[in-house]
């Protein structure tokens, strides 16, 4: 009987991926060369970074980083990696640390806890004794973190730059004068009709500023995740006639779609046109309104990259985001969240072969933990998400020892007249539940 020889292990890491491509030794593609840079190159430009959507036009006043002191930006892998360590074990219990699933592996590794941005803000609250949580995510899910830590916890982005396009296509100035022009069609927006139920609900994304969910709260309407997004929508359904969706078209479509909702029903609100660049006809006749949002990175994926994937691997097994364009979600063979994702490749009892549409990052570590599959991305092309890459070890590093020296840098408030409704926009998110609605 012979035994089986352990299978060579993988390199989840994607910065390393991106030297080789640099350095001629890898015949991979990268989207942007200048990812392997560090991201302290690109702080004070106005942008998103390296490997981000020409489309993406950054807002005026977006928060920018600071320039890192030298001595971060001049230090190898192992030194960063050395000096992380130290910081947290001399700061133990006072200090979390919180990884996004799409963060690069140099920084994972040092995560208290692992997960989606719902997850990691939950995963602070089993920490009541840290007195600071270091977010190492983008900007919206460190001022989630911030509405539901404690007020005298410190909730910290390692690198202010660290933005989120989508989250930044929902602008409150915006959403605001939406809510307007749907009241001059609809009528008062708070007043129920004869069955109790009033003209729309809005709905956000987790992937939104505090702002906005904060403008969700004050108007009766709720958060999602790309988990929960059909139990929230019975759930706005239960209230409404219709239902306002930010910032991601894509989930809202995809799941009001798999709900039975017609996609004549479902127009798209351009916040640069009247009406949405609808008429007042089709804004009676609707179901959903979907904000013209996209995430860049699952913007990416295509029919022609699944094609592809099925004529070289007859047998793959397609899985992808919600957050990608309606047509490829239809392609797939499933399509959820990031957990639903790792939990199908967990629970596969036979060698699989699985293309994957969601951020490489990810991909890359699922094939490093899951060796007995064959996963890749189901894009070629090398590029994460260009804003959860700007998050380096330098800045975790930097952030870590300025807690060991006494200081707090990077920290993330929201304000009181902000917070209050938005958690309230959260608590109602927690308090849905499939099949209790109307409860």
């Amino acid at each position: 009987m012979h035994t089986a020889l352990p299978l060579p292990a993988l390199d989840p890491s994607v910065d390393h991926a991106l030297r080789l491509i640099v350095s001629g030794a890898s015949t991979e593609e990268t989207c942007a060369t200048d990812l392997a840079a560090g991201p302290w190159d690109f702080d004070s430009r106005p942008g998103y970074g390296p490997g981000s959507s020409m489309g993406d036009v950054i807002p005026t006043g977006a928060p920018h980083q600071g320039e890192l002191p030298a001595a971060y930006r001049a230090a190898s892998e192992d030194e960063l990696d050395a000096r992380i360590r130290a910081a947290k074990q001399t700061l133990g219990d006072r200090v979390v640390v919180l990884g996004h699933f799409y963060q690069r592996e140099e920084v994972v590794r040092h995560a208290d806890y692992v997960g989606d941005s719902f997850q990691l803000a939950q995963a602070a609250l089993d920490r009541p004794e840290a007195e600071a949580i270091v977010f190492c995510g983008v900007h919206f899910m460190a001022e989630t973190a911030d509405l539901l830590s404690r007020p005298d916890q410190a909730v910290i982005l390692p690198n202010l730059a660290a933005g989120c396009s989508m989250a930044d296509m929902a602008d409150i100035d915006q959403v605001e004068d939406c809510w307007e022009q749907l009241a001059d069609v609809y009528g008062p927006l708070d007043q129920p009709d004869a069955d109790g139920l009033v003209p729309v609900v809005p709905v956000t994304y987790m992937n939104s500023s505090a702002a906005i969910k904060g403008f969700v709260g004050r108007h009766g309407g709720i958060v999602c995740t790309s988990s929960n997004a059909r139990t929230v929508l019975e759930w706005a359904f239960a209230r409404g006639r219709r239902v306002l969706f930010f910032p991601d078209q894509h989930l809202g479509r995809n799941t009001a779609k798999a709900m039975g909702v017609p996609l004549e029903q479902m127009p798209l609100w351009n916040p640069r046109k009247p009406l949405g660049g609808s008429t007042a006809g089709d804004l009676q006749d609707a179901r959903v309104l979907l904000w013209h949002g996209f995430c860049s990175v699952h913007r990416r994926f295509t029919t022609a990259q699944i094609d592809q994937a099925r004529a070289e691997h007859p047998d793959v097994r397609v899985i992808v985001h919600p957050e990608c364009p309606m047509e490829v979600v239809d392609a797939a063979d499933e399509a959820g969240s990031t957990a639903y994702i790792r939990r199908a490749i967990a629970e596969a009892t036979e060698p699989t072969t699985f293309a994957i549409g969601t951020e490489i990052n990810l991909v890359r570590r699922l094939a490093a933990q899951h060796p007995q599959h064959e996963i890749f991305c189901l894009d070629p092309v090398v590029c994460p998400c260009s804003t959860m890459y700007r998050i380096h070890p330098g800045y975790l590093a930097w952030v870590l020892e300025e807690l060991v020296a006494g200081r707090t840098v990077n920290r993330i408030e929201v304000a009181d007249d902000v917070a209050v409704p938005a958690r309230l926009s959260l608590e109602r998110m927690l308090a849905a539940r499939p099949g209790a609605a109307s409860a």
